[in-house]
């Protein structure tokens, strides 16, 4: 049985390092937590809170954060592996660097976010609001972004191979350098108006 939490409200603890397995937290507000290095398996987090939480260097294997706000967190060298973030809202955020591999990351809301350099790879993000998200020198390979919101994104040098970007319009994105597919160059000429013959 799932060790559940409700409504709790946790601040300033420390949990660097901690193991965390199979429990639910719902509607609870974390504050001042240092989850460094910290790995969770198979978490629930559901309409939680996170402010100023360092998650920096810290593991999350089948975790889910589904409708949580993040405000002022740290995730420096974070990793998220098969993750579901549907819905969450990241504002003011350091992730810097940041690993994420596989899962669901739909509805989430980074806008205008700093993820130069990062990974995200084979990761479901359909209709994500990345508006003015910086992706410069990011990895962002086998990513499903039907719908997403990509309006002034910075995408220079990007690795976009395998990537859905059949939302994209290259007119309104700094695109200098980024890396696509063959594939993907017929779905940016027809984005412009091109026919292909």
């Amino acid at each position: 049985m799932l060790d559940q939490n409700e409504g709790v409200t946790l601040r300033d603890e420390d949990w660097y390092g901690e193991e965390i397995a199979d429990r639910r937290f719902v509607d609870c507000h974390f504050e001042r937590i240092d989850l460094t290095e910290a790995v969770t398996r198979g978490v629930a987090f559901t309409g939680c809170t996170f402010g100023n939480v360092s998650f920096n260097a810290s593991r999350h294997v089948d975790t889910a954060f589904t409708r949580c706000v993040f405000r002022r967190c740290n995730f420096f060298a974070a990793e998220f592996t098969g993750c579901k973030l549907v819905g969450s809202t990241f504002d003011q955020c350091d992730l810097r660097p940041l690993t994420v591999v596989g899962g669901d990351w739909s509805f989430v809301a980074l806008p205008a976010a700093d993820l130069r350099g990062v990974r995200v790879v084979d990761v479901r993000m359909r209709e994500a609001d990345l508006t003015g998200v910086d992706l410069t020198g990011a990895t962002v390979t086998g990513v499903d972004l039907s719908g997403a919101q990509l309006r002034h994104a910075k995408l220079s040098r990007a690795d976009l191979r395998g990537s859905d970007l059949t939302n994209l319009d290259p007119t309104e994105v700094e695109r200098a350098g980024a890396i696509v597919s063959a594939e993907q160059t017929v779905v940016i000429a027809q984005a412009l108006g091109f026919q292909i013959g």
